[in-house]
């Protein structure tokens, strides 16, 4: 009776912060040892407080192993209907687990739904192996890929992230870290369909998956994802989620809350914050010209514009967007033929009051080719008698 009565306390309280938790973030004492707000799309940072500082990541370690999975799908090394066989190793795994047996074997897919839906450890293990060949190469592997993703303040020592026996080591990452790896993740439509079931069943329809993410997944609108961890040796409650509402979506990171109801509460306040206070605006769009035009020397054409390489989207809080503005960089009056499409001249800098937010390179829209002789002589003429 009284844990029912927690229980219902517990969504009693989420409810009343979905509804009108709309205070700044940083107005209450935080519950965490560090967390982060960042918008999915451009990777903008919202909100931060201790997000560079080391923490245990737990089970938010399997993300890795999941983006790697992702990445060998998509290249076409691996297939979702891969058989795996379940290895010794893998079926001692403790902890959350299906309970995989030596020698049973499951589709890659399957497995792969296991360990982001309900975060099975074994499944996650056989994936890494299957993978990898072992799981101390699959270590090796998510170091590597951390670093080209620029998580520079993680390392990882495991596969699952449950805590380390004697003589092992610890898996150690940031809040920051894991925003770019849910980045990463969000590239693949198929983890959010994994993410924000609900339940789903596994071994045939005899064994039930549940999210271990359920509780937001119910009761806060938009959410469609990543990652719970926990552990009681250090980790603390982790989580890392995503949320989408029309089209802003937004990554946010808690680490080493307490208790899970601080997990969720800090969380939901990240949320509100970000959909709350902040509007997306679209300041330049790919291909969209420029600054003034460019003199092209020796060129078939008098002259060229240039445009933006890439959408500019900035975040800004609502009563803001006047102060956005522009400042355009373009070094050069002239440039000489020829000269491909896409090369860069310029950069427009994106400021938010007297902030730097981003920039963007300025490049020619399309392949300007060197002029015949009577071209050169008109263009010539041009200019004198202008």
């Amino acid at each position: 009776m009284q844990s029912l009565m927690k229980q219902t306390l517990s969504v009693v309280v989420l409810l009343i912060l979905i509804l009108f938790g709309n205070t700044p973030f940083a107005a209450s004492e935080p519950e965490y040892k560090s967390a982060i707000l960042m918008d999915a799309e451009t990777g903008q940072i919202l909100f931060e407080d201790n997000a560079h500082e080391q923490v245990i990541p737990a089970s938010i370690v399997k993300m890795m192993v999941l983006l790697l999975a992702m990445e060998k799908l998509e290249a076409g090394e691996i297939a979702l209907n891969d058989i795996v066989t379940v290895s010794a190793w893998a079926s001692w795994i403790g902890g959350q687990q299906v309970y995989l047996a030596t020698g049973e074997q499951f589709p890659l897919g399957e497995l792969l739904k296991a360990a982001a839906i309900s975060s099975a450890n074994d499944a996650i293990t056989a994936v890494a192996e299957h993978l990898a060949g072992d799981t101390d190469t699959c270590v090796e592997m998510m170091n590597v890929r951390a670093k080209e993703l620029g998580m520079i303040n993680t390392t990882f020592a495991n596969v699952h992230g449950l805590p380390p026996d004697k003589g092992q080591k610890e898996n150690y990452t940031t809040a920051y870290d894991v925003a770019i790896l849910g980045r990463a993740l969000l590239k693949y439509p198929q983890i959010l369909r994994w993410t924000s079931t609900l339940e789903d069943t596994f071994r045939n329809g005899t064994f039930t998956l549940t999210n271990t993410n359920r509780e937001l997944l119910q009761k806060y609108p938009g959410v469609d994802g990543l990652k719970t961890g926990f552990h009681g040796r250090g980790a603390g409650f982790n989580l890392c989620v995503t949320a989408k509402r029309d089209d802003l979506r937004l990554i946010a990171v808690v680490m080493g809350a307490p208790a899970k109801a601080d997990r969720y509460r800090a969380v939901v306040k990240l949320l509100n914050h970000g959909f709350n206070d902040f509007k997306r605006v679209v300041v330049l769009q790919k291909g969209f010209t420029v600054g003034s035009p460019l003199r092209v020397a020796r060129g078939k054409e008098y002259e060229t514009t240039l445009v933006a390489s890439e959408n500019v989207v900035v975040l800004v809080p609502k009563d803001q967007e006047p102060n956005i503005r522009q400042d355009i960089k373009i070094p050069v009056k002239e440039i000489i033929a020829p000269i491909q499409k896409g090369t860069r001249f310029g950069q427009a800098v994106i400021f938010l009051g007297e902030q730097v937010v981003t920039t963007v390179d300025l490049v020619t829209d399309n392949d300007l080719e060197k002029g015949s002789i009577f071209q050169r002589l008109k263009w010539w003429v041009v200019e004198k008698i202008s």
